[in-house]
């Protein structure tokens, strides 16, 4: 088979998965690629990877997602679990062309080094291992990517959640806004979020983080002078709100609509 021939099979192959996918009838296993990437101290992560197939002249949006503590593993699929679907099923129906990349955190191993039922916590120096290998599994694929950087966004649930704030406080210059469900991060670092769109969601009755972990940042950024951040607390829910969260299209219309310096 000649190259002419080839490409245009491939792009109607992928054309096909994604609309399976888009009807309920694959998995985001299916169309997401499966990567492996070793970071400079010797971590090695598992990640997925998909990009909505287009012009790669055009410039698209990514996002970030960061799993819980119950998909950790090495088997590059249990991170799929949550609000992934509902994530590819957004831009493949909605027709919003994106790059989405969902790494999974080894086991024993935490996005950020901190008990999730404290009520606060101090941001490390540095990151932890696996987020580390995160930050460099980003820059390898914005630099591989048509990637718009006045789009780059970070979601995650519970320890995803506190992924999403330690990213946010370390590099508050790169994020157009962040979608955090559950989590935490360091109050004491507040003034450095005043202008990053941020929705954040939690439940009350959350017995797993407690939901004064996302209440005290809102307050603390507040009180910095911030006025880009929404919180929606879930009266009379637990821990389990990202679904709710994910299928409402509203949130990820949201979420999609942000660009840095802009609206």
């Amino acid at each position: 088979m000649n190259e002419n021939k080839k490409q245009p099979d491939v792009v109607c192959a992928a054309t096909a998965v994604a609309n399976a996918c888009a009807n309920g009838a694959m998995l985001p296993s299916d169309i997401m690629r499966a990567k492996t990437f070793t970071s400079s101290d010797g971590q090695k992560i598992p990640y997925r990877f998909y990009e909505s197939e287009g012009d790669r002249k055009q410039k698209i949006p990514l996002i970030l997602f960061l799993h819980g503590a119950g998909e950790r593993g090495n088997n590059n699929s249990s991170q799929l679990l949550h609000c992934v679907p509902s994530l590819l099923r957004y831009i493949i129906d909605g027709k919003h062309p994106a790059i989405v990349i969902a790494p999974q955190c080894p086991n024993g191993m935490q996005w950020v080094n901190t008990p999730f039922g404290d009520t606060s916590h101090t941001m490390s120096e540095k990151p932890s291992k696996a987020l580390q290998a995160v930050i460099e599994i980003l820059r390898k694929e914005i630099a591989a990517n048509p990637v718009d950087e006045s789009r780059l966004y970070v979601s995650g649930i519970s320890m995803g959640g506190f992924g999403t704030w330690d990213l946010l406080q370390r590099f508050p210059e790169k994020f157009a806004a962040a979608f955090p469900i559950c989590g935490g991060g360091d109050s004491n670092l507040a003034s450095r979020l005043v202008s990053i769109p941020i929705l954040a969601i939690h439940g009350t009755e959350d017995t797993s983080v407690p939901v004064m972990r996302t209440s005290s940042m809102y307050h603390a950024i507040k009180k910095a002078g911030g006025t880009k951040m929404k919180f929606e607390e879930r009266r009379g829910e637990g821990h389990n709100v990202w679904t709710a969260a994910y299928d409402n299209d509203k949130n990820l219309d949201w979420l999609f609509s942000q660009r840095r310096g802009g609206i």
